[in-house]
This record gives structure tokens, sequence and C-alpha cells, in this order.
């Protein structure tokens, strides 16, 4: 049985609220998942729902704090605009979300983000802290101001018809990791555009395509499979 908490922390004034998802009394792995540009809302928290149902636990990251939700495209950029302006600013919440999760697991972590999510999933591995991989689902590229200390496995799901990150951003990506020595790997999907495993997005380069979708959350379960030992619940 599935089993779900609300979990609140705080990063310096601001309170944080996670939830956590877990069908097993023991410990280990974990996947953090970070939300998407509108916040921590049923989207993300459905995946973690996912994500236990594989066999881990799940801790979905909140970013912008308690019960914030974008309500409109123009609210959502405004929310993810301080943290893209300021990445050690979303470093500082990251590491945060992370401490919790320490508390809830080991080091046997996973990140995993969407969009904005992406960003943040792949800052986190850049921090240097210890993961076992980092997974960015239609996220971003560009690099921080500070020195990347990337240690993970990466794995990049990505739309080939993506206009918001084009080809030409993850490509130079691709070429910082190979230089770095990191293991990573890349599937792009052809008929996708940006958002594409988000049920309902639509607009200029954005758009839900379910085939994509489902593929993307097979290559997500392969990966985790490959570098985490899945729970059995009935142990």
């Amino acid at each position: 049985m599935i089993e779900k908490e609300l979990i609140t922390y705080s990063d310096e004034n601001t309170l944080l609220e996670g939830l956590y998802v877990s069908q097993t009394t023991e410990k280990p792995p974990l996947v953090i998942l970070c939300h998407a540009w509108r916040g921590r809302d049923s989207f993300i928290d459905q995946k973690a729902e996912w994500i236990a149902g594989l066999g881990y636990r799940a801790f979905a990251l909140d970013l912008y704090g308690k019960g914030v939700l974008g309500q409109n495209p123009q609210e959502n950029a405004k929310l993810k605009k301080p943290f893209l302006d300021d990445r050690k600013f979303l470093q500082r919440r990251l590491l945060a979300g992370y401490k919790k999760a320490l508390e809830l697991s080991n080091t046997n972590i996973v990140v995993l983000g969407f969009g904005f999510g992406g960003v943040a999933a792949l800052d986190l591995a850049r921090s240097g802290v210890p993961l076992k991989g980092a997974i960015s689902v239609y996220g971003h590229f560009e690099e921080p101001n500070y020195p990347s200390k990337i240690q993970s496995k990466i794995l990049l799901l990505h739309g080939y018809n993506d206009p918001v990150a084009p080809l030409k951003e993850l490509y130079e990506f691709e070429k910082r990791l190979s230089e770095q020595k990191v293991d990573f790997q890349t599937h792009l999907f052809g008929k996708a555009y940006h958002a594409f495993a988000t049920p309902g997005a639509s607009g200029p380069g954005i758009a839900y395509d379910e085939v994509s979708a489902k593929r993307a959350m097979k290559q997500i379960e392969l990966f985790l499979s490959e570098i985490l030992t899945p729970i059995d619940p009935k142990d």
C-alpha cells in the first residue's frame, strides 16, 4: 500500500512543503522529484506516486514555498525567474530539499525533474552532492555561474522539436559533459515538442505527446533499474 506524507522544511525564512511517498518500511533508495515552472502540483505528485509504485521511495521537492502555485503562464514565468537569474539561489533551495531527503534515505538518491525541474535536477547534480543519477525531461541546459561538479550518471530525455531548449543548446551541454568525462545518455523523441509528457500542455512549441511520454517513462524506469535496486514491498 502506498503511503503519502506532506513534509515541511525550510530554506532560511521560506517554509517549504514536499510530498513523501513510499510503499515500503525499508529505507533506501529514494528519488527526488523537481517540479516544473508552476510549482509542486498534482503532476509532480502523481509522478512521485508512480516512482513509489516502481519500488522506490519518492520525495517531491517544493522550490517556491508552501502552497505557492502559478495560475497562468505569466505567473509561472514570474515564479521561476529569480531562480534562473540567480542559480546559486536555486542551488541553495535545492540543497535544503536534499538535506531533508537525506533524513528519509541515504546516499542512494536520484534526482528527476521536468522543464524548470530539469534545470533544478541538473543543478543539484552540478553541486557535487552524492547522487546515483540525475534525469532531465525537457529541461534547459544553460550553465550556471559556478563550477560544475557532476559526479552522477545523467539521463537527458528531450523533444527533437523543442524550441524552448533547442537542440543546439542540448548539443553544447552534451559536449561539456563529454569533456568532463560524465557518464551520460540522451534520448530524443522525433515528434515531440516542449512539455511532451505533461497532459494538456499546449501553446507555441508546446504540446503533449502520449507516445513520447510513455517512451520517456520507460527510459526513466530502465535508468533507475540500472543504478538503483527497487524494494519489493512484500519483503
